[in-house]
């Protein structure tokens, strides 16, 4: 969709396919919308194309109040690339440079913050800092329009500096104050507060197939820390959260919010969510978190034309279009999880993890911290009776994700993070492997001794899924 032609072809046709692979603004109205906009299509020559809405807010464009392009499904191509502008990509929506600044954002990728900003602002069109910018006025729009918060805590819980910078910011992005955004949403849907519980609808992109997600939640869940209620196809998953100022819970739920049209160029949804956050600063990390956990940004579209290509995949892509890679709430987390399985899980949940204030049902606890293992591990030698082997391989990989020698965060670079694990005593290659996958989001992961060929590159994770999925039926 390189060519400019071709992507206002996308824009005629208002095809939802590419809703986040790029935007579209308007020299004669101000205006910057997503591809899929109803609004009626503007004359070619009054046209500009960029690669994501802070370009558009940079060049002083503002979001369209009907199609919302702030809204819109993530890139795909930040989830498949593994260059610095990716990895830069994937840590500014984790909320690094509203936590870290732009320096902690250049350490994490192991760049100068000018070649940070050099090579982002020639990759997408904005700088680091712009794209956190448009990032914080699409969470204070959701603040504004979903909570009953007042409006100075909103300015600071979405990450903004100053009251002032916050007015300025929304003015600009959306062309109406905060009152004004707040006034335009009927007062029913304001009732939510972080204690109650922020509304959320996390969009998709094309069809989204939830049954297979759910299974495999379900299968995994880590009692005190998980749970998966309701009948196939209208459960309801839920788990506890570990956010940078403090803890949440969220609930998602099987059944999609909108519709999946039948139509080529108009299809998508969202599922419907409800975070509730000990402190409302954590909103758009935990967004982040559950959209990778779900596999939201995924573009269902390019995955399903290269794997319904291929004879032995046809059928099973027909069977399950839209079929997703979960990815990880807490890529720490699912690591150890993933070397020691669901049952050994609970147990260290109930032996080393963090009580919540106040459990919710069957949520009580939060799983327990790198440190925490590697402090227990450094306490259990063999003849300590211990019954989860903390001095062994699991105390080996706590210890390595508590001091940095393993990193599994959203910047890292995979292969990076490949060789680190595989550093590590006890680690097999099959267990590594599905840390890759899971844990760093990476769609084209083969475990050994899989039979998947190249060709089937780069989704060879989504591959994965199909297989297993036609074994479980």
């Amino acid at each position: 969709m390189r060519d400019q032609d071709t992507r206002y072809e996308a824009v005629r046709s208002r095809d939802a396919r590419f809703d986040g692979a790029f935007f579209f603004a308007v020299e004669t109205t101000g205006i910057y919308c997503r591809p899929s906009c109803p609004a009626v299509t503007p004359k070619r020559h009054n046209v500009r194309f960029f690669a994501t809405a802070a370009a558009a807010q940079g060049s002083g464009f503002r979001a369209c109040r009907r199609c919302r392009p702030d809204a819109v499904p993530g890139s795909a191509d930040w989830n498949v690339r593994a260059d610095v502008v990716g990895r830069a990509m994937r840590l500014i929506g984790d909320g690094v440079v509203d936590r870290e600044g732009v320096t902690g954002l250049a350490g994490r990728l192991g760049y100068s913050a000018r070649q940070v900003q050099r090579q982002l602002t020639a990759e997408v069109g904005a700088g680091p800092v712009a794209l956190a910018r448009a990032q914080r006025a699409h969470t204070a729009r959701v603040l504004l329009q979903t909570t009953g918060l007042p409006v100075t805590e909103i300015a600071f819980a979405a990450g903004f500096a100053s009251v002032r910078q916050f007015n300025d910011t929304v003015r600009t992005v959306y062309a109406a104050t905060p009152t004004e955004l707040r006034a335009a949403v009927r007062a029913a849907r304001r009732t939510a507060t972080p204690s109650a519980g922020i509304p959320l609808r996390l969009a998709h992109r094309g069809p989204y197939h939830a049954g297979a997600v759910f299974d495999l939640l379900r299968r995994e869940a880590v009692a005190g820390v998980e749970e998966v209620s309701g009948p196939p196809g209208a459960r309801t998953y839920r788990r506890t959260l570990r956010l940078p100022y403090g803890t949440g819970i969220a609930a998602v739920d099987e059944r999609p919010g909108g519709p999946v049209r039948a139509s080529a160029v108009r299809p998508g949804g969202w599922l419907d969510a409800r975070l509730h956050l000990t402190d409302p600063r954590d909103l758009t990390t935990a967004v982040q978190r559950l959209r990778r956990l779900f596999d939201l940004d995924s573009d269902p579209y390019a995955v399903d034309e290269r794997l319904g290509a291929d004879p032995r995949l046809a059928p099973l892509v027909a069977a399950r279009p839209g079929l997703r890679a979960p990815g990880a709430a807490d890529p720490e987390e699912h690591a150890v999880r993933s070397l020691v399985g669901p049952t050994v899980a609970a147990a260290l949940v109930r032996a080393h993890g963090k009580a919540l204030d106040a459990p919710c049902g069957t949520l009580t606890h939060l799983f327990p911290e790198p440190a925490a293992l590697a402090r227990a591990a450094a306490g259990a030698g063999p003849d300590s009776g211990c019954a989860f082997a903390l001095d062994g391989p699991l105390g080996a990989l706590a210890t390595a994700l508590a001091d940095g020698a393993v990193r599994l965060d959203p910047g890292v670079d995979r292969d990076d993070a490949q060789q680190a694990l595989a550093a590590l005593p006890g680690l097999d290659a099959r267990t590594i492997a599905e840390i890759r996958a899971r844990a760093l989001g990476d769609p084209d992961v083969v475990p050994p001794g899989a039979d998947i060929p190249d060709t089937w590159r780069p989704w060879r994770t989504y591959a994965l899924h199909h297989l297993r999925a036609a074994e479980e039926r």
